[in-house]
């Protein structure tokens, strides 16, 4: 980090003298706003001693994600050119088919690059239309409070996108993003002021509203007449059996070659982003390790007092954390700064309420294989709570403490 300052600091006077400064200035400005301090500094009271701003701070987040998305993109043309070998086809549907002929790629599912700009065709349509819809939401909203556009919408627009299947129709994606981003956050106020997520809000509107695109065997791969469940749901109906039969594995589900949403199909990717996220100081370690030690504690209790009819009581922990949206979830979703648990002790009882609901709904409710947004969603409405008792509970603690100093 020092190397690359010293020598953005001898490059900037160059490019003054030589008249290239208002021209690349954005460039400087842009580094030192991810690397190094914000440029923008608190002159009156209260002053709060951070290098982290915003802009950074979803930055980072984004950067995190990427891994992610990138599977999912490769995973989604992987399962689509898989398809169209297995159904016998010659060519995909649409204007899809039509680019990948013209280029000549061809649909072979062991060619990467086939995998990759044939998943790209899928997410980049629902990325731009997530980007066009609720940006101009966003700028409608600061010219009516007369505020600067802010970068949290950069983070909405790229996890809402991750979390949708590729066939979903591009109506109803900017019908979701402008639930989020209107109903979920600008009538609270805004960036920050929020108490729900707005991704996830916007993608469980569409959920309850279009169940037909965002659940069911037909919405995991966008070719027509091919019709396979996700191993969520396959684990649901008949357990581990049920999973191997399909010849679906352990290191399969963790890599992220299943099927499932753009973005949640790699536990790996997603841990790796997770990471990232706890180093950098941006997501909280107590959140995250709470939601997973949530779930591994109640699946081994279902574990236990499951009946043996029900295959899916029988799933341990470890195909819970690779299977669904629980890793994506986990990392991503359940730590935003904004709508999770501020205190401590609160962070770990609300990452726990979350790897809890999740494990709940997934075994006990066969209906609804996944459950980790509804879970982060119900956290989220319980964090103020949360905090409240602990806030709370620290007041009378310490009122106790002076009551007994003052007696002794």
């Amino acid at each position: 980090m020092r190397l690359i300052r010293r020598s953005l600091d001898r490059l900037q006077p160059w490019f003054v003298k030589g008249g290239r400064f208002e021209k690349y200035s954005a460039l400087f400005e842009m580094v030192d706003t991810l690397l190094y301090t914000p440029v923008d500094k608190t002159h009156g009271a209260p002053h709060i001693r951070d290098a982290i701003d915003l802009k950074r701070v979803m930055i980072y987040v984004v950067l995190a994600s990427t891994p992610a998305v990138l599977v999912g993109i490769y995973n989604t043309g992987l399962q689509s050119n898989l398809a169209i070998q297995q159904l016998g086809l010659l060519s995909a549907d649409g204007w899809r088919g039509t680019i990948l002929d013209l280029l000549g790629i061809g649909y072979d599912p062991n060619n990467i690059l086939a995998c990759l700009i044939h998943g790209m065709l899928y997410f980049l349509p629902i990325y731009i239309v997530t980007l066009v819809v609720g940006g101009i939401w966003e700028v409608l909203f600061a010219l009516i409070r007369n505020h600067e556009v802010n970068e949290g919408f950069l983070v909405t627009s790229w996890l809402f996108a991750a979390t949708l299947p590729a066939s979903i129709p591009l109506w109803q994606v900017a019908l979701g993003i402008s639930f989020g981003v209107v109903i979920a956050k600008e009538v609270f106020g805004g960036t920050g002021k929020n108490f729900l997520n707005p991704a996830l809000a916007g993608r469980a509107f569409l959920f309850f509203a279009y169940p037909a695109q965002l659940s069911g065997d037909a919405v995991w791969v966008p070719i027509d007449a091919y019709s396979g469940a996700s191993p969520l749901a396959l684990a649901a109906e008949g357990g581990i059996e049920e999973l191997s039969s399909h010849g679906i594995t352990w290191s399969q589900a963790f890599v992220g070659t299943i099927q499932g949403s753009i973005g949640e199909v790699s536990a790996l990717a997603c841990i790796l982003g997770g990471a990232f996220l706890i180093v950098t100081g941006i997501a909280s370690w107590r959140i995250i390790s709470g939601v997973v030690l949530g779930m591994i504690a109640t699946t081994m209790i279902l574990n236990t007092i499951g009946p043996e009819s029900q295959a899916i009581y029988a799933v341990p922990w470890y195909w819970h954390l690779v299977l669904g949206g629980f890793a994506f979830g986990a990392m991503f979703m359940a730590t935003d700064p904004v709508s999770a648990a501020m205190t401590r002790t609160g962070m770990w009882i609300y990452g726990g309420l979350i790897g809890f609901i999740t494990i709940l709904i997934r075994v006990v409710n066969p209906a609804f294989a996944e459950g980790v947004m509804l879970a982060i969603l119900f956290g989220n409405v319980f964090a103020p709570v949360i905090d409240h008792f602990v806030v709370q509970s620290h007041i009378r603690k310490r009122k106790l403490r002076d009551s007994y100093e003052q007696q002794t």
